[in-house]
């Protein structure tokens, strides 16, 4: 019998190893799974790479995550924000890495390896140093940079509701990153507000299938932040 519920986050994540690249959905708060975020910081692995849309703010989350200084290199659109004092800390020390990744260029690279996808052209930075080392193009009349996938051993994303398949279901924009995301990890966590019985889910409203998805963690309300 398919049963992918875990008793808690602790035992979703306990295998996680140092030196893993992460996936972490969330557009700043939105869909950000912090109670996942939280278990991985009291699961001790050092050395991540994570893969963000942002590099945290405040104290919490992610940005807790980087307080504890167990992120070696990060991937994401926006590092720096009014409130992303630890990565300024630790960035300016030498002690993380950044790659930058354009928005739209990092949904497309996450996208592409769950897509089977082996590179793109896109017209994106072309001609800036964020382009600087990469192999470009003329196609037509513009000129292109080649990006190639972004791969996760896991990803951390949250979700509204799920059944025992894995199949989810997400609540408005706490949707974002959390499906492309989940298809292009090797593991898939998803925490999530409702556990559901197979069949209570109306297929056409599944957004992530369960296949995409190998552990499911139900987060009760009380720890569930605000979507």
């Amino acid at each position: 019998m398919i049963d992918k519920f875990f008793p808690s986050a602790e035992a979703a994540l306990a295998d996680i190893a140092d030196g893993a690249t992460i996936m972490i959905g969330g557009f700043g708060n939105a869909g950000m799974p912090a109670a996942l975020i939280d278990a991985l910081i009291a699961q001790g692995a050092h050395e991540l790479t994570i893969v963000n849309n942002n590099a945290g703010n405040a104290d919490t989350g992610l940005a807790a995550l980087l307080k504890a200084k167990r992120v070696r290199r990060i991937l994401c659109s926006f590092p720096r924000q009014a409130d992303s004092w630890h990565f300024d800390a630790l960035y300016r020390a030498g002690e993380l890495e950044l790659e930058l990744v354009p928005q739209g260029t990092l949904a497309e690279r996450i996208r592409a390896a769950g897509a089977g996808v082996g590179a793109f052209y896109t017209p994106t930075a072309f001609g800036t140093r964020l382009a600087e080392g990469k192999e470009t193009r003329r196609i037509g009349e513009r000129d292109y940079v080649l990006e190639y996938p972004i791969h996760a051993d896991y990803a951390l994303i949250k979700a509204d509701r799920a059944d025992r398949w894995g199949n989810l279901v997400y609540r408005k924009t706490a949707r974002n990153f959390g499906p492309i995301m989940a298809s292009a990890a090797k593991c898939t966590v998803a925490q999530v507000r409702e556990t559901v019985e197979l069949g209570a889910l109306d297929p056409e409203s599944v957004v992530t299938p369960g296949i995409f998805v190998k552990r499911v963690v139900r987060v009760t309300p009380s720890l569930q932040k605000a979507a």
